[in-house]
């Protein structure tokens, strides 16, 4: 069986794709993919993901040149969510951070503490907001 056949994509086409470091298992982000976004990061070795908010397809790096070398690509025992382990060039978060998970919540939840360094300021990459 292929392994589009074991993947289950959500009524809307889609699978959420955990992004790892492979040399340190830190997660650096989830994103959502489809098909065909599947089947060009396997094509290319980069990751690409399906922008819900802009509705189009996008390459990890494309703007910021932080892109993703696919080493692995792994799905969960549901066919549910992909593990995508990849060699991470610069920063992964848009917002200048190795990883989108750079907030941990404290108090009870009543406040967050930043817990990485930013590796580079997004105004530099992508210009000012």
């Amino acid at each position: 069986m292929k392994v589009f056949e074991k993947l289950k994509f959500t009524a809307d086409g889609l699978i959420p794709a955990i992004i790892q470091d492979q040399s340190t298992g830190r997660v650096l982000m989830m994103a959502w993919m489809n098909e065909d976004s599947l089947r060009k990061t396997i094509e290319t070795g980069k990751t690409w993901f399906w922008s819900r908010s802009r509705q189009k397809y996008w390459m990890k790096g494309e703007s910021s040149g932080h892109t993703q070398n696919v080493q692995d690509i792994a799905f969960d025992c549901d066919g549910d969510t992909l593990l995508i382990q990849v060699e991470q060039e610069g920063a992964a978060c848009h917002e200048g951070y190795q990883s989108c998970f750079f907030r941990s919540v404290k108090d009870g939840g009543e406040s967050c503490t930043i817990t990485e360094r930013q590796l580079v300021n997004p105004d530099d990459v992508y210009g000012k907001k």
